[in-house]
């Protein structure tokens, strides 16, 4: 029984049913949220200002996810407004009167937030620990900020130079600025041709006035979408939302109506892009039917049939005669008609002319010879793994929502999995003929046309009549409720060995009966592995490209039969295979996994592909500022001799090593090391451990390393301090690394105190020292942070801070981290500071155990450091004991500002001729 219904008994108790009593009955009545509707578990309310509520309960989860979308994107920004949607993200972290500090209360919670900003929508999402404080506390906040945002010029004024950095991030990379021009070039009308993040005049001109009126316009209950995701109460969660977001009233005001539409195009559209870069792309669009369009299904599948790898006729055509490295394809999933996006990178020495040729060629040829049954059964295969992945993880579904959301309703998602079930050869033949046509794609070359072939895409249609009475299929099978305290998990968890594999399995009911493992094989010793690190890497990238049984293309087929993620790959020093998937197929994965570990067939043609596709990401990292800065502070602060394993090479070192390695130093490195002697394998989930246990030992029994193993250790180097600069040419985007080498290990006594020390200074979500001053305040970072590490084996540990920034900012930047550091170290941090810190940082932990994906990674290393989550909690109850005075003394041990080093990488050069002009 709801409140409101309660009221309206009273009522009816204490009052004659006089007319005015009975309007007042019939008012508390109309306050309840109308059910709507419900598919597959997740139910559909509206309260009567218009707000959408979705509840997805799943108490399989200790975690809820609260996402509310806004139906405004780039679509609805007009001319001067690039970017508007975008910023306006940004600014509702700014707070409101009632929450003048949103990132501190989310750290403070340990949540996992964050805010995206796409075509025809915006949306914000945080997933925390499943209390009823959590969640009346999450609900309040989002209702509070849809409507009293500051949204204020102060606020404006610092974060627009960070969206304007994250706009330059962006334009760093070649495939981003090939993909951002060519949907300029496609729409020529329509909003979806304008990026997201906006024009550079419009972010840095933008009025305040008009972004608030935007916000005012848009951030209203009639126009957002709440979905509550994981363990809670239905019925204690709606009076929540009603208590929440029902006072807020209906607007007066009309939405626009937004009527552009794209024409037909009526001929081959050409684009290039001319940048300083170390790869190179073809790119190629074609116009398609809206999201919600029942060819949408068909398209999808198309795509997977040219571009998927191994197994795509682009991918065979292209990457397996090296004409490129790569080539994918992905559908911009849109409110209105949009678009399907073909890309390949090409080596820096291959051919661009003859890699487009390739391209058309093979999707004109699909009218000659189109798409097989077999094709679009694997294709079919592949898309609907993902749907009924992604519904058995509650945490994710409420921010996929979204984009159905924002296409007209999110039963979408269920109809467009109905229809991929439906797909057959002919459809996808059909919409290959009406839709990949030439006249309908931007590519490189304008060629005129005498008879245009225009392709007519279909107006987007009526979703509420296509969805009338929908009902799904029945809602996935629940789990059980899981407590993800240390104490329980160790409860819950049998160790054991098998075949010298050391075991650690939890099993428990989840939803969907999903299940995950790890399995780490270790290998070598450090005599052993010498110059060894180039045979090493590349045999643990070829495992997963053929076995004597099956070919790549067969593994991912049997991976997508069986609705599996599985990835095996190896090191220097270890091979490691992650496996997801649901309780009837894990035994078949597993001996799957098995056969790709231990009976590799290392194809020749597949080794060539594998280092072609190297060379070429090797090659991106000579202009790339990220890469150029990690790379000269890894070998300034790592400096291991040549030859030995743990050796950082320079760009021309791994160009050249990579050269040399052949087939036969490949084969030879597996045959020596390869072994499941030493390892760990750890299962969390629905399954029978007793029969894993058994079938680890059938799977792995006998099989030894030739050579023997021993653990290299990891040594501290105490390094002099440098602080250099690197000229990056023409990248908009700078990076900034500082750090030091630390002599400890992660049971040093001042281990927990600087674990919350870096997290104040560095971590958290927007709400540290160096976030507030360097991103909130001046305005100079998108992305900027710190982190603290500690081995548990060896006294070797390392704070590091990096930032992302515009190269005239440089100084700025630099100046700004040392001043927070020194007042950290100076000052300290204050009681309330550090009982606010520990506090979300306890949180984010068991916000982490309860991920099965992470959980199994913990027990995966535990089990190799022969440790339980015993030893977890012990580090939990030290970090609630540390004292701001303990902090104190522990940084000012162990980080000397005078020992730090500096590495930067940028276009300093031009932003100083700038400065000179100017």
């Amino acid at each position: 029984m709801t409140k409101d219904k309660s009221i309206a008994q009273l009522l009816r108790a204490s009052c004659a049913l006089t007319l005015a009593c009975s309007i007042l009955i019939i008012a508390a009545q109309a306050q309840n949220p109308e059910r709507i509707t419900s598919v597959e578990g997740i139910t559909e309310y509206r309260l009567p200002n218009g707000l959408r509520v979705l509840l997805f309960p799943d108490p399989t989860k200790q975690t809820i996810t609260v996402n509310i979308t806004y139906l405004v994107g780039s679509r609805h920004e007009n001319y001067g407004e690039t970017g508007m949607a975008h910023l306006l993200e940004h600014l509702l972290f700014k707070g409101t009167e009632k929450h003048r500090n949103i990132p501190q209360e989310l750290t403070e919670r340990g949540t996992r937030p964050n805010g995206t900003t796409s075509y025809d929508r915006t949306n914000y999402f945080e997933t925390f620990g499943a209390t009823d404080d959590n969640l009346r506390w999450a609900l309040e906040l989002e209702a509070d900020r849809m409507v009293n945002s500051f949204i204020a010029r102060k606020d404006l004024d610092s974060e627009f130079s960070v969206v304007r950095n994250e706009y330059e991030s962006g334009e760093n990379s070649p495939i981003n600025a090939l993909i951002k021009r060519m949907m300029e070039a496609s729409f020529a009308w329509h909003n979806y041709g304008k990026s997201t993040i906006g024009e550079r005049s419009d972010i840095e001109n933008v009025n305040i006035e008009r972004l608030q009126a935007f916000y005012k316009r848009y951030y209203q209950p009639d126009n957002a979408v709440l979905m509550i995701a994981g363990k809670f109460d239905d019925a204690k969660t709606l009076e929540l939302v009603k208590q929440y977001f029902g006072p807020t009233p209906k607007p007066a005001r009309e939405l626009p109506k937004l009527y552009t539409s794209e024409p037909a195009q009526d001929g081959e559209r050409s684009v290039t892009v001319r940048r300083v870069g170390d790869i190179q792309s073809v790119g190629l669009t074609y116009h398609i039917p809206a999201g919600s369009h029942p060819d949408f299904a068909a398209i999808q599948t198309l795509g997977v049939i040219l571009a998927d790898t191994p197994s795509g006729r682009l991918h065979k055509a292209l990457v397996e005669t090296k004409k490129a490295v790569f080539v994918a394809n992905f559908q911009f999933q849109t409110y209105d008609p949009g678009a399907s996006l073909f890309y390949s990178v090409v080596p820096k020495d291959g051919s661009v002319d003859e890699a487009r040729n390739v391209m058309l060629q093979t999707i004109d040829d699909l009218a000659k010879n189109p798409p097989t049954a077999e094709e679009v059964e694997r294709a079919r295969q592949k898309l609907l793994k993902g749907v009924e992945m992604a519904l058995n993880n509650s945490d994710n579904i409420g921010l996929t929502m979204s984009e159905y959301i924002a296409m007209g309703d999110w039963r979408l998602y269920f109809l467009r999995r109905d229809r991929i079930k439906k797909v057959t050869p002919e459809e996808v033949r059909r919409v290959a003929a009406a839709y990949f046509k030439p006249s309908n794609r931007t590519v490189g070359l304008f060629i005129p046309t005498p008879s245009p072939d225009r392709a007519e895409i279909p107006p987007r249609p009526d979703v509420a009549a296509m969805l009338k009475d929908y009902k799904g299929e029945a809602p996935v099978a629940m789990g059980e409720e899981f407590d993800p305290s240390p104490a329980n998990i160790d409860a819950r968890t049998a160790r054991s060995t098998a075949a010298g594999l050391k075991l650690a399995l939890l099993p428990k009911k989840t939803r969907g009966g999903k299940v995950v493992a790890r399995l780490t094989l270790r290998f070598g010793n450090e005599k052993d592995l010498t110059n060894r690190a180039d045979a090493a890497s590349l045999v643990g990238d070829m495992l997963m490209r053929g076995t004597s049984k099956h070919t790549r293309e067969q593994i991912q087929d049997e991976l997508d039969k069986l609705k599996a993620r599985a990835n095996v790959f190896g090191g220097a020093t270890q091979a490691n295979a992650i496996i997801e998937t649901a309780r009837e197929n894990l035994p078949a994965v597993m001996k799957l996994v098995a056969e790709i570990l231990r009976d590799p067939s290392f194809p020749a043609k597949e080794f060539e592909l594998l280092k072609q596709d190297q060379m070429t990401g090797i090659e991106n990292q000579r202009s790339e500022p990220t890469s150029i800065a990690f790379n000269a502070f890894s070998r300034h602060m790592s400096p291991y001799p040549k030859g030995h394993i743990n050796y950082v090479k320079t760009v021309d070192e791994e160009i050249a090593d990579l050269k040399t390695v052949t087939l036969d130093d490949v084969k030879k490195f597996y045959s020596d090391f390869y072994g499941a002697d030493h390892g760990e394998l750890a299962v969390v989930g629905d399954f029978d451990d007793k029969e894993i246990a058994k079938l680890s030992g059938e799977l792995f029994g006998g099989w030894k390393s030739s050579r023997p193993f021993a653990r290299i250790p990891q040594v501290y180097h105490d390094v002099e301090p440098i602080n250099k600069s690197f000229e990056t040419p023409d990248k908009a985007n700078a990076f900034f690394l500082a750090g030091v080498n630390l002599n400890l290990r992660d049971d040093d006594p001042d281990y927990p105190a600087l674990l919350i020390g870096n997290y104040m200074l560095g971590g958290g979500i927007l709400n540290s020292r160096l976030a507030v001053r360097i991103r909130q305040k001046d305005g100079l970072s998108y992305g900027v942070g710190s982190s603290f590490i500690a081995s548990a084996l060896d006294k070797r540990g390392s704070f590091l801070a990096n930032a992302i920034y515009a190269p005239q900012n440089a100084a700025k930047l630099e100046a700004a981290f040392k001043e927070e550091l020194a007042r950290a170290l100076k000052d300290g941090f204050t009681a309330d500071e550090v009982e606010k810190a520990k506090s979300g940082w306890l949180k984010s932990r068991k916000v982490s155990r309860a991920q099965d994906n992470e959980l199994v990674s913990v027990l995966t290393i535990g089990l190799y450091y022969n440790r339980t989550l015993a030893w977890d909690a012990e580090m939990e109850k030290k970090v609630e004991a540390v004292t701001p005075e303990q902090i104190l003394a522990a940084m000012r041990k162990h980080i000397d500002p005078a020992k730090i080093t500096i590495i930067k990488a940028g276009d300093f050069a031009k932003a100083a001729q700038k400065q000179v002009n100017n």
